[in-house]
This record gives structure tokens, sequence and C-alpha cells, in this order.
């Protein structure tokens, strides 16, 4: 077993970190007689008490197996009393077949399944936007999936059928007792509206789910529905007013110690606070999204903190949704308000510039020398004015596999990276990055 808790220690101690700091083991680690963790994609957390154990999570789709195994490899005889799952994310719903595999096979009592109110809407949203979300999964984590990031469940379905809705939710506080442990269970908006974290007396213990992920904040993602960082960082100063001695995120290791889990819960909500103060400032100023994209900025020294590096998600793209949140689709300029098609602006441009090859080669230059957010512009309006040219989409391909490399976050590079085999595969050529 890892010493997770003199891990995470030594990370914040020196502020950098020799390994992965997010792990994907299938691994069980005790943090006590009755607390362990198994780390996955997401954890599973367990708590040992007199009525059988309470797992906070169920991990995602191909994860499932192997962490049930883990648990029972801890303790095969206690029955799995409750599943709390901290939000309706297929990362942490996605391996509760898993769990209720194990429950029939030992023929144990059902679990309870306890959630936020919202967490069956969201079910029923997955359900309508089945097939979207198979594609959008399948771009953010394209050449990740070999790592342990699970993108959707079986048979086509994004939401695994094994995976059921909870029998007791709530709306704002839930206070529980199971099997002698006195749960708090706090309802709060940040990554999703459907998010619990979870106060445990007896251990001093926090379990966040994805409040903080050890990377900056998931609250921006581009292809998801709205997040809420003002809200988020408001759930992180309700926790850091607990005292908790321990602190259980869903993604990355655990945190022992007051002051230490205090003073990185109130950094992150400074910092979640500046960018939507910084924001919105701009917003009533009247600014256009595109120039406070290019404005709002957050501190970079303050992005090297081993908890806040952008390897997920990134400021950019929070801006965003502070502006979707409080500004809706507008961006502030007029002629995207009823736009062209895109092929129609791409051909006029194409043809002002000479033809497409002008266009594309120019973008060439242009990421030669380093400007890669305008180069993909003009490579995608090459590719746009002329779908079928394989000599573009080469150019393509290069450009977007450039803009790939040059990023931080895993929410652009799958994107860029995305963009770049569907340009291969257009110009007849092999991707190598396919998984």
């Amino acid at each position: 077993m890892a010493d997770l808790l003199a891990l995470s220690g030594e990370i914040l101690e020196t502020g950098h970190s020799e390994g992965p700091i997010n792990r994907i083991t299938h691994e069980l680690s005790e943090i006590s007689d009755e607390i362990a963790i198994v780390e996955a994609f997401s954890h599973s957390i367990v708590f040992r008490t007199d009525d059988g154990l309470v797992v906070f999570d169920t991990s995602g789709i191909p994860s499932g197996d192997r962490v049930v195994k883990a648990i029972r490899g801890w303790n095969d005889v206690d029955r799995f009393n409750s599943l709390v799952y901290t939000h309706g994310h297929i990362d942490h719903v996605g391996g509760c077949g898993a769990f209720l595999a194990d429950v029939e096979r030992r023929s144990d009592p059902r679990p309870e399944i306890i959630a936020h109110e919202n967490v069956p809407a969201r079910f029923d949203r997955y359900d309508l936007t089945n097939g979207y979300n198979l594609v959008i999964n399948s771009r953010q984590f394209r050449g990740f999936i070999k790592k342990g990031y699970g993108i959707g469940g079986k048979d086509n379905h994004f939401l695994p059928k094994t995976t059921r809705k909870p029998d007791t939710t709530y709306r704002t506080r839930l206070e529980r007792t199971i099997g002698g442990l006195e749960i708090e269970f706090h309802h709060a908006r940040g990554e999703t509206d459907d998010h619990t974290w979870a106060w445990i007396p007896e251990h001093r213990a926090i379990c966040a789910g994805d409040f903080f992920i050890w990377n900056f904040p998931n609250a921006g993602n581009p292809q998801k529905v709205q997040r809420y960082p003002r809200e988020w960082a408001a759930a992180m100063r309700a926790m850091a007013g607990q005292g908790a001695e321990l602190f259980l995120p869903a993604h990355g290791l655990p945190i022992a110690g007051r002051d230490r889990i205090r003073g990185v819960l109130l950094e992150v909500a400074e910092t979640l606070e500046t960018l939507v103060a910084d924001t919105l400032a701009l917003m009533n100023e009247g600014a256009r999204l595109n120039d406070i994209i290019h404005s709002v900025k957050v501190d970079p020294e303050r992005l090297e903190r081993p908890y806040l590096k952008p390897l997920y998600d990134e400021p950019e793209f929070v801006v965003r949704n502070i502006w979707r949140m409080y500004g809706g689709w507008y961006d502030g300029n007029p002629a995207h308000l009823k736009p062209a098609r895109d092929a129609d602006l791409a051909r006029e441009l194409a043809e002002l510039s000479g033809g497409v090859q002008n266009l594309a080669e120019r973008a060439k230059k242009l990421a030669a020398s380093g400007d890669l957010r305008l180069a993909c512009h003009l490579v995608e309006l090459a590719t746009l004015a002329e779908p079928g040219n394989k000599a573009v989409h080469a150019i393509r391909a290069e450009i977007y596999q450039l803009r790939r490399e040059a990023e931080s976050s895993l929410m652009a590079k799958g994107i860029f990276g995305y963009a770049s085999a569907e340009s291969l595969d257009a110009a007849g050529e092999e991707d190598p990055y396919r998984d």
C-alpha cells in the first residue's frame, strides 16, 4: 500500500512532484483502519462502519470491476451498505454495475444509493443526448484511453444501463448515521449542478468529489454544460471552514493537516473569485468576449502550484463559461449574431486571397513563426472552402498537431488532436496517435 498522505505532504512542501499526482493504479491504500482509497478514474473512497461499507463514488466503466476487487482484498466480510454519488459524471457512477454484481454474488441486501436530487435529471439528459456525449468524450479523451480514462458504456450507451438511479436524494443538506458513522451531505454547485461534498465528524474528514482535482478547477470545459466558478469558490470556502484534518478528493492524493488543507482550499477559492471578478468587470464595461479572453489572466506563478496547473481545464475556458453564465451566447460581435455559413465566408476569403492554397501556405508560415492561433483560423478557412483538397488537409493536420503539442490542458489537446486526425483521414494518411 502506498503512503498517500506522505506523498501529498511532500508535494505540497516542495511544490513539485516526481511522479503523477492523479494516479490510476486500481490499488487500494489504507488511510486508517476504517478508511481506504482505491486510486482509479475516479477514486472510490471507502469507510468501514458497524453495518457495512460506505463507498463514495463507484469509479468509471472500465474501472468498476478492479475497484471492487481491490476493496474485497481489503475487506471481504462487510456488505456494501451505501453507495454515494458525489455527482453524476460517468467516471463517478459508471462502475455502479460492478458493485451491484458483487452484492448479487454474495446475496447481500441491496445497498442504498445516495445523491443530490439533480442526479436523476442528469441521467435523463445523458439518455437524451447519448450520441452527442459519446462524440465529445471520444474527442476530449482522445489519446488518453489507454491510460485508463473511460469515455462511455457498452453497446453505444454513454451511461451504462447497470448504473442505478439514487434511492435517496436531498436538496441542500442531509444528515445520516450509517452503521454508527455520522455523515453530513452538503450540496453546492461547481463542476456540476448536482455536486455533493460530505463532512464526516468522527474522522474530521471531507469527501470532496471533484471540487478539488489537483489541477486547475474544471470550471470551463468547452464541450460540456454550464459550470459554476463563483459557487465553486464558495464551496471551497465552506469546506475550509470545517477544520478538517483529512481531505479526500475523488482525483489525486488525499491531504492531511488542518492548516495545509485550509490553505490549499482558500487559494483555489481566491483564484476562481479573482477570475470571476476580472471577467465581470470587463463585461460591465461593455467589452466583447474576444477581448476579455485575451485580457483576463491568472498569475503565472499561481498556475505553477501543483494543485493549480492547467493540465485538464484552463483559465481561458473558465472565462468563457463565466461569460456564458452571465452574458448568454452573444459574444458582442454583431457579425456573429446571425452569421453567414462558415463555408460561404471561407470561399469568399479564399477568392480574395488568390485561392485556398495561398491561405493554407500562409497558415503554415504563421505556424512556423509561432502564431498558432492565427494559423488555425486561416487553415480552417482553407479547408472549409475546399473540403476535398487533400494537400490543404495535410497542412491542417500538421498545424493542429503542432497546436496540440503546444497546449497544456487535456481539453485543448483532445480537440486539436481530433482536428488533426480528421484531416489525416481526409488526406489519406495514417494517424500515429490513434488509440
